[in-house]
C-alpha cells in the first residue's frame, strides 16, 4: 500500500483490532467522550471480518507497531453514486506529525479513486483545530457547511 521509510500502511487484520480499539479509545478521550466508545476488539473482529463486513480498516505501522488507523465504509449517494465514508482517522499522540496520518489518508484516497468511488467523505468536529488544519492541507475541509448532521441511537 504505502511505504515511507519504515512506515507501512496496509489493510488491517483481525489480530490488529486490539490496537485499533485502543486508538478508538484514545480518540474518544481526545474528543471528550470516553464513555461513548463502547466497542471491544472482539466487537470489531465480529463486525469487520465476516461475510458482509460493516467497515474496513487501514493501519499505519512502523517496526511492527501500529501507530494509526483509518476506519471507513461504503455509502451510496443517489446523486453521485458510490462513496467511501471515513469514520475515523487517528494516530497515536506520540506519533503525530511524522506522516502516518497523511499516509493513511492518501492510501484511502487512492483506494477510493481506483475503486471507482465518486466521493470520499468524512466529518470533523468544529473545535478540532489540528484536524481541520490537517484536512485543509489536503484540500478537503469545509467544502459543504450547509448540512446538519442527524442521528438516532439505539442501545
Amino acid at each position: 500500500m504505502s511505504n515511507k521509510k519504515d512506515l507501512i500502511v496496509r489493510a488491517a487484520k483481525k489480530e490488529d483490532m486490539g490496537a485499533v480499539a485502543a486508538l478508538i479509545k484514545e480518540l474518544a478521550l481526545y474528543e471528550k467522550a470516553p464513555e461513548e466508545a463502547i466497542l471491544s476488539a472482539e466487537d470489531l473482529v465480529r463486525d469487520g471480518f465476516n461475510r458482509r463486513p460493516s467497515f474496513r480498516c487501514l493501519v499505519a505501522e512502523e517496526e511492527g507497531k501500529i501507530l494509526g488507523m483509518a476506519c471507513y465504509y461504503e455509502r451510496y449517494s443517489t446523486w453521485k453514486g458510490k462513496t467511501l465514508f471515513l469514520e475515523d482517522l487517528v494516530v497515536q499522540e506520540s506519533a503525530r506529525r511524522k506522516g502516518a496520518g497523511k499516509a493513511l489518508f492518501e492510501t484511502l484516497r487512492t483506494l477510493a479513486k481506483e475503486g471507482g468511488y465518486k466521493r470520499l467523505e468524512w466529518q470533523v468536529l468544529d473545535w478540532n483545530e489540528p484536524a481541520i488544519a490537517f484536512y485543509k492541507k489536503i484540500e478537503g475541509c469545509g467544502l459543504d457547511e450547509t448540512w446538519i448532521n442527524c442521528r438516532i441511537e439505539f442501545s
